[in-house]
């Protein structure tokens, strides 16, 4: 008996379609994915190219903020020389930026 009176007072669902209910939600993705996807997924494609385009002799700065110059290129390493008679080897990934010839050291 009251259960059948509490079901009886629940409003009525109802009033609109299923897409106009998930509107709000395809909107926050749409922007979403022009605020933050598309431009990350952009940086990260230009962050591939300069990696495949680093040759010997590049002046470079790693994400730990080691300057260096390129010594060998291998396919997932690059031998860095940091001071004369010492060089590193470290992973392409970690290459944060090619500096540019004519910078200042």
């Amino acid at each position: 008996m009251f259960v059948t009176s509490a079901w009886a007072a629940a409003p009525a669902a109802g009033g609109g379609s299923m897409i106009t209910s998930f509107i709000p939600l395809i909107l926050i993705f749409v922007i979403f994915y022009f605020l933050l996807i598309r431009p990350q997924q952009k940086k990260a494609k230009e962050h591939r190219q300069m990696l495949d385009a680093i040759k010997k002799g590049d002046k470079i700065m790693t994400s730990g903020g080691i300057y260096g110059v390129v010594e060998q290129v291998e396919q997932n390493t690059i031998m860095v020389k940091i001071a004369e008679n010492v060089k590193v080897k470290v992973r392409k990934e970690y290459i944060a930026t090619v500096r540019p010839e004519k910078e200042q050291e």
